[in-house]
Order: C-alpha cells, then sequence, then structure tokens
C-alpha cells in the first residue's frame, strides 16, 4: 500500500510537471530536429563565398589579411588554415554567437563576400531553441523546463515500470486495439522510456549553456582546477621584446606542417605579450585535439599542450556538448534527429493523453491520499534535485506552498 501511495505521489507531480513543460518540449524537440539541418541548409549560400578557382599565382596571407582588416575596419583576432587549394582564405572577428568572417580569394586578393553566425533562419531557429528569442528571461524558462525533463524522466520511469511482470505490449509494443486513450499513453511511455537514457545524455550537454546551473558548474571547474589551462588561450606565457612580429606567412608554414586533422584555427597575438595559437578542432576524435602557442617575435614554439592537459570536468562537458549537437558524425546526426522526432512524438502524445481524458474548462491532477507522507529517503532525492537544479527547486517549492494556500482557503 506504501508503494501505491507512492505510485500516485509521484504520478501527481509527473503530471503537474508534465503540464508545465510538455508543450515547450515540443518546441524545443522540434527546434533542435531542424537546427542539425544547419550545414546542409546554409551549404548553397557558403558555397559561393568559400569555393574560389585555383590559379598559378597567391598573395602572401600578409596581404590578404591587410585587405581582410580593411574591410573590417579594424584588425581580425584569427584566420582558419584552408585545407584545400580551392578555399578560400577566412579572417575572423569577434566571439561565440557573434563571430562574423571575411573571405579572401588568395589569387586576386579580393573578397568573396562575409559571413556572420548571426545571418540568416537558423541563427532564429538556434535563438528560438536557446531562449526562445526573449534573450536572458528566455534561457532561463528553457533552463527551468530542462530541469523539469529530468524530473518528468525519473518519475516517469518509476511510475512507468512493471510491478509484476514485464508484458510485450504496453511495455514495448503500443496496444493498437484498446482505443484512443491507451494507444496515446502507450505511445508517450514506450517512446520515452526507450530514449530515455540518451535523452538524460542530451540534457547534460544542454545544461552547459544556461544560466544558473551553467554558471555553477563553471565555478566547480574553477575551484577544482578542472577546467581549460590557464595558460590554454595563450595568455601569460610570453614577455614583450623591442622587435619586429614575424611575418604571418612564416607561422602558417609552420601551422602546415603540423599536419592537424579538423579545422584549424590561428590566433593572432593579443597585444605585445601576446603569442601565436594554433589549435585544431576535431569531433570524431576529442583526444586528438592540441594547441601550439608561437612566440610572436621569434617564432618559437613557447608551449605544447594536449587534449589531456585539459581538466577532466570540462573534457567532460565539451564531449556532452559537442554530443548534443550531432558533432559526432552521421552515427550522432542520425541519433539526435531520432531522439528529437521521438521526443517530439512523446510528448505529443502525452498533451492529447491528458486533454482526452481531462473534463472540459478544468484542469486535473491525480489526487494523493491525505495520509501520505514522502519518506525521508524521497526528500533527500528532491533536496538534491533542488540544489542541483536550482530552478526546479524553486519553482517546486512554490508550487508546494500555492498548493497548501489553496487547500486552506477551500
Amino acid at each position: 500500500m506504501g508503494n501505491k501511495k507512492l505510485n500516485l505521489w509521484l504520478w501527481k507531480w509527473h503530471v503537474i510537471a508534465g503540464l508545465i513543460s510538455a508543450p515547450f518540449i515540443v518546441l524545443l524537440a522540434i527546434t533542435g530536429g531542424v537546427y542539425l539541418f544547419k550545414d546542409t541548409y546554409e551549404k548553397g549560400r557558403k558555397d559561393t563565398i568559400v569555393k574560389v578557382v585555383p590559379l598559378t599565382k597567391t598573395f602572401s596571407y600578409e596581404e590578404q589579411r591587410n585587405v581582410a582588416d580593411t574591410i573590417l575596419g579594424e584588425p581580425h583576432t584569427a584566420m582558419i588554415i584552408s585545407p584545400k587549394d580551392s578555399l578560400a582564405t577566412r579572417f575572423i572577428s569577434g566571439k561565440f554567437g557573434n563571430k562574423k568572417s571575411i573571405y579572401i580569394n588568395p589569387y586576386t586578393n579580393t573578397t568573396t563576400g562575409k559571413i556572420a553566425d548571426s545571418d540568416g533562419v537558423m541563427y532564429n531557429i538556434r535563438k528560438l531553441h536557446g531562449e526562445l528569442l526573449m534573450g536572458t528571461v528566455g534561457t532561463l524558462i528553457v533552463e527551468l523546463i530542462a530541469s523539469w525533463m529530468v524530473v518528468l524522466l525519473i518519475t516517469g520511469m518509476f511510475v512507468w515500470w512493471p510491478v509484476r511482470n514485464w508484458r510485450l505490449q504496453g511495455f514495448f509494443v503500443p496496444r493498437l486495439n484498446m482505443g484512443k486513450q491507451v494507444l496515446l499513453r502507450d505511445l508517450h511511455a514506450i517512446i520515452a522510456f526507450w530514449i530515455s537514457t540518451l535523452l538524460i545524455l542530451v540534457l547534460a550537454g544542454a545544461f552547459p549553456w544556461t544560466e544558473v546551473v551553467g554558471t555553477n558548474f563553471k565555478k566547480v571547474q574553477e575551484i577544482t582546477n578542472t577546467g581549460f589551462p590557464k595558460s590554454w588561450m595563450g595568455v601569460g606565457i610570453a614577455k614583450p621584446l623591442n622587435q619586429a612580429i614575424i611575418p604571418l606567412d612564416e607561422i602558417v608554414a609552420k601551422t602546415k606542417k603540423l599536419n592537424l586533422p579538423g579545422e584549424v584555427q590561428l590566433d593572432f597575438p593579443k597585444g605585445p605579450s601576446g603569442v601565436y595559437t594554433v589549435g585544431n578542432t576535431y569531433y570524431p576524435d576529442l583526444n586528438l585535439q592540441q594547441r601550439f602557442h608561437y612566440n610572436q617575435y621569434s617564432g618559437e614554439l613557447v608551449l605544447h599542450q594536449k587534449w589531456k592537459d585539459v581538466g577532466i570536468l570540462m573534457r567532460g562537458r565539451m564531449w556532452l556538448m559537442a554530443f548534443h549537437q550531432g558533432q559526432f558524425g552521421a552515427w550522432n546526426w542520425w541519433l539526435m534527429l531520432i531522439i528529437a522526432i521521438f521526443l517530439a512524438l512523446s510528448s505529443a502524445a502525452a498533451i492529447l493523453s491528458y486533454f482526452s481524458k481531462k473534463p472540459k474548462n478544468k484542469w486535473i491532477v491525480p489526487k494523493v491520499p491525505k495520509n501520505f507522507n514522502a519518506s525521508q529517503g524521497v526528500i533527500v532525492i528532491i533536496v538534491l534535485l533542488g540544489l542541483l537544479f536550482p530552478l526546479f527547486g524553486i519553482s517546486a517549492l512554490v508550487i508546494y506552498i500555492s498548493g497548501k494556500f489553496i487547500k486552506s482557503k477551500s
């Protein structure tokens, strides 16, 4: 009987969490799935800018950089080392969502065009997915929904788990001949069960972008010294000298000899004590990512860092974020697309199931026996979840107090 009461109590909170989250989850699943097609969607527009016709003579990288800086009106901060002769040289300014790129044809030393990360439909899709087009407020809402999704998974698994025995229908295969309500219930529960473990990984990859959990995670990294090394960006590892900076072409030549896999970026020195920093992004095997810091005056190697030099929490965080975005190759891309589709279907089925049962003009939640009291173990779990996901903890407390207040008034 105790387990039955606990089941009802968890079912109540599962419904409450679903009412709060389900419509947003459908939106996040759809926008996340659409964003997976970003590269395919933008390929046509970018190809006309990125691709060039190879000729015999090329201009120096220093000359190309001067043209790019003149167009921008200020110095660029980095460039991408082109892996092919048929690609324009890309110079970068800004960071993250504000990153802008100017492409220079190395054979004519003229620009082929500009591309900003904030251009195009997919940028708005990403903003809708991450912050509901509402800035910081939207980011907090998305974080709240993601936090409640964790609760939905935990409570849903407990409520769904077979008490007596496992059966094929109703637990692994939807029952098609028992009416609409049963079918909707099965579609929701069975799909959610099959993707639950992967969904936890997807959510773990989303939280680093959030305002509260993401910020707290960064603080833990700082306290435990498990983030990027302070020297990772080349800060504080060299001293200014009274001599000329070596030509950009000399550093590019050194970079090409490294034969690094993936996209290779060369960051320009920041001030007199800065260094040239070479780093590669290679999602098929993150362990092959490295960084090389060169003295901007002599060209000598100051520091060489490998991925193992990065703190364990940062390495785990970067893996989860890449997994969340489907960046590990075709298998990862298809897996994320399938999860997005199934999550949208499961959530939509839950919404339809609820509205097919509830009375008109009335919201209902499962009733729990008045003499039920959550065990200390359950309370500890809730407190831990509230500490790990503060927005969940605050919202759960508000809902609990509101329920007590409504009861006292009735």
